[in-house]
């Protein structure tokens, strides 16, 4: 397939922009994932299932692409939580982390080219921060923590639109929390201290290794959040990559800070295009755990709803619109999905064995949607138009939906052809040779007889199609 045109809203040039990739046919696309310390929300999930789409769309226009998603198995929320339940911090984010895994799943969420744990790029961190320190960029505090200083860095504030003049500081102007709100505008922690509410999670880090003498540090202690990203990004992607994607509240201070210390360390530009998506609200207030108004998938599918109903209703959205999140919609959104399931049972036998062909003038336009920016509200429309369309035939409608569902990921392909009972199908056949005969009253006759089985039977120019009530 051809790489198609591509329309995509970039939050640091706040326009629409034509897709054009470093590489030519090849994307490196980063995602900000989960920080293992608890079952996410599903207002977290909105991140991964636009970032999952987003991966879709651009696999189906042709192109390859190398998607890291990071695990953050080590910060300010991972120490605190698994201190508090008595466990070693690998102990309690490999829990985490396989539910995580486990929910992705079920969301039709396509696993990334590699997910990256922050403990596993200690070392990266370490050398970004060295070249940080060596540039000036960065400096020690009093504490022993190294802080980056955002002064020194020209062009901080350009993905927020924040202004360093607006700044309200503390007395020490920085900062040393993972995460802080617009009134903390201030130096951020690259590397933290080690304290006793640490315990036993320090790494040693020898810093200042070329900076004159004095300036050498041996410092035990663990990484900031920010800089996390930022090293497992370069170490797995490069320098420069094409797209990093995440929910709006990452804009500032996480990415922010994300660019500040990539560029500062390599005077490159770091990402070409940032996308992120907007939050799912309950009652009009955004759905967090500091709110206690949140909903997990469990939550969900203990009211017997399946995941892949969220993903539906999350489509019906543009990703860059706040949606409001009440049961009864998700409930609506189920009903209709089956109802969808239900449309594609009736089409017959899986296509993929051959007979069937795409539709192209659907196909043209679903392109069409789906390279402006994402459009999925536009995309689901054709999706039912496709069924209803009577000029299209079985195969063929079968085959375009699952050519639509490569970027939809609802799980047609495994949905089953609708089994009709050998009963009915021996009434229907007994009806079809009283149609060739013209006999109409018994046609008439056995049709009901097939209602009374519970299925309904239509007539059409060459056959009849037989579907459940």
């Amino acid at each position: 397939m051809s790489l198609g045109k591509i329309k995509f809203y970039n939050t640091l040039t706040r326009e629409k922009e034509t897709f054009s990739p470093i590489k030519k046919g090849e994307v490196s696309f980063y995602s900000c994932g989960p920080t293992v310390y608890n079952y996410p929300h599903i207002g977290n999930y909105r991140a991964y299932i636009f970032a999952d789409t987003l991966k879709r769309v651009l696999l189906y226009e042709g192109y390859k692409v190398k998607h890291i998603v990071n695990l953050t198995d080590v910060d300010d929320k991972t120490i605190r939580d698994s201190q508090k339940e008595g466990k070693m911090l690998k102990e309690f984010t490999e829990f985490y982390t396989k539910e995580f895994l486990k929910d992705i799943k079920s969301l039709n969420i396509l696993s990334p080219t590699k997910f990256t744990k922050a403990t596993d790029y200690i070392n990266e961190m370490m050398e970004i921060i060295e070249k940080l320190l060596k540039k000036g960029l960065a400096y020690k505090s009093s504490d022993n923590s190294i802080y980056f200083n955002i002064r020194k860095f020209k062009n901080y504030g350009k993905l927020s639109g924040l202004m360093l003049e607006e700044q309200k500081e503390n007395p020490a102007g920085r900062i040393k929390k993972d995460e802080y709100d617009k009134d903390n505008v201030q130096d951020f922690a690259l590397w933290k201290a080690w304290g006793k509410a640490d315990g036993n999670v320090y790494w040693d880090a020898d810093f200042g290794k070329d900076l004159p003498r004095g300036s050498k540090a041996i410092i035990r202690g663990r990484p900031g959040w920010h800089i996390e990203c930022s090293a497992m990004s370069m170490a797995t992607l490069g320098e420069q990559i094409d797209i990093h994607t995440g929910g709006v509240d990452n804009i500032f201070p996480h990415h922010e800070n994300e660019i500040a210390q990539s560029e500062g360390a390599t005077g490159k530009p770091f990402v070409k295009y940032w996308m992120h998506n907007e939050w799912v609200l309950v009652n009009q207030k955004k759905m967090s755990k500091s709110e206690k108004n949140f909903y997990t998938l469990r939550d969900i599918m203990d009211k017997g709803i399946n995941p892949v109903a969220y993903r539906f209703w999350l489509l019906m959205a543009n990703y860059r619109t706040r949606v409001n999140f009440v049961l009864e919609a998700l409930e609506g959104a189920e009903t209709a999905l089956k109802r969808l399931y239900n449309l594609y049972q009736r089409l017959g036998a899986n296509p993929l064995a051959g007979g069937g062909k795409v539709n192209q003038e659907y196909q043209n336009k679903f392109k069409e949607f789906i390279e402006d920016d994402l459009d999925t509200p536009r995309a689901l429309a054709l999706l039912w138009d496709v069924f209803k369309d009577e000029k299209i035939s079985d195969a063929d409608k079968k085959t375009t939906v699952l050519d639509f569902d490569k970027v939809f990921g609802l799980g047609f392909e495994n949905i089953e052809a609708e089994k009709i009972p050998k009963e009915v199908q021996k009434l229907v056949e007994e009806r079809e040779k009283t149609r060739k005969n013209k006999d109409f009253q018994k046609s008439d006759e056995l049709r009901k007889e097939i209602n009374s089985l519970g299925y309904e039977v239509k007539d059409t120019s060459d056959e009849q199609k037989v579907s459940k009530i």
